[in-house]
Order: structure tokens, then C-alpha cells, then sequence
């Protein structure tokens, strides 16, 4: 027996995916666990903590499997007019992050660094330098200093 395929498929579908309005949140609406925030933050300090050259002697570049680029991490401290935290840039957004610079963090997320929250913005998420915000920085509540302990409820 033959069968007959009949034409009418679902990849032949041309409509366009609605995407989402992002819903901007203050600093201090973050929470540890949570991801896919999107906020306007100014840039109060920045420090590079990291800056290796990945062409260490000895190594094969036969063997690796991704091109040897340079790895740059930095703390930044950012924040608005709730609220400041620590956001770890990566790469292409260490030069982003200059003082003063007004940036919006797209799909961040919040890791946890020895018990306190750090902002990041993975290779899905986006930095982009912006217009200068109105806002005064309120840099007397930063939440990297808030130290979280996990507990495990048992339940009996």
C-alpha cells in the first residue's frame, strides 16, 4: 500500500510571532533565583576583576573545540533610584560599562555569588547603552551586601 502525503503542512505557516512589551522592573524588586528582567540602570563604578589571555604555553589550539579569545570579567556597581547591585559584565559588555553610562539590561538574571546576588546577562540576554537617565542613584541600599543563607524544609 502507498500512502499519499496531503500538502497541508504546519511549516508553510506565515504568521508572525506576537512579541512581548518588556515590563521594566526597579533594583529593588529583584529577587534571588529569578530571571528575564529587563531594567534602565546607570553605571556607578566599574572594576575589572578578571582579564586572561587564553594562549597558555603548553596548549594545543588543535584540541579546542572554540576559538582562543580573550576572557574579561568585571564588577559593575548599578543602580537606580531604588536601589544599587552588583552586575559581573562579561566580554563585549565590560566596555559598555563605563561610570556614568545609562544601560538597559534585557532578560537579566540574578546568580548567587558566596550568598549575595549579582546581576548578569547572559549570550540570550542583551546590554545596550541608552540616553542619559533623569534619576539620582540611590546608593545607600545596595542588595549584593544582603548575605542569603538557603534553608531546607523538612516536612514531617
Amino acid at each position: 500500500m502507498a500512502t499519499v502525503a496531503t500538502g497541508n503542512t504546519n511549516n508553510t505557516n506565515n504568521t508572525a510571532v506576537a512579541k512581548r512589551k518588556p515590563v521594566f522592573i526597579k533594583v529593588d524588586q529583584l529577587k534571588p533565583g529569578t530571571s528575564g528582567h529587563t531594567l534602565t540602570v546607570k553605571v556607578v563604578s566599574s572594576k575589572t576583576v578578571k582579564a586572561t589571555n587564553n594562549n597558555k604555553p603548553g596548549r594545543s589550539t588543535m584540541l579546542l573545540s572554540r576559538p582562543l579569545h580573550p576572557t574579561r570579567i568585571a564588577e559593575c556597581l548599578v543602580g537606580d533610584e531604588t536601589a544599587t547591585i552588583v552586575f559581573t559584565a562579561r566580554n563585549d559588555q565590560v566596555d559598555m560599562m563605563t561610570p556614568g553610562a545609562t544601560v538597559i539590561l534585557r532578560n537579566a538574571r540574578i546568580d548567587m555569588f558566596k550568598g549575595s546576588m549579582r546581576l548578569a546577562v547572559d549570550k540570550w540576554g542583551r546590554v545596550e547603552v541608552t540616553e542619559p537617565a533623569t534619576f539620582e542613584v540611590k546608593e545607600d541600599n545596595n542588595l549584593s551586601l544582603v548575605e542569603y543563607e538557603l534553608v531546607n524544609v523538612v516536612e514531617e
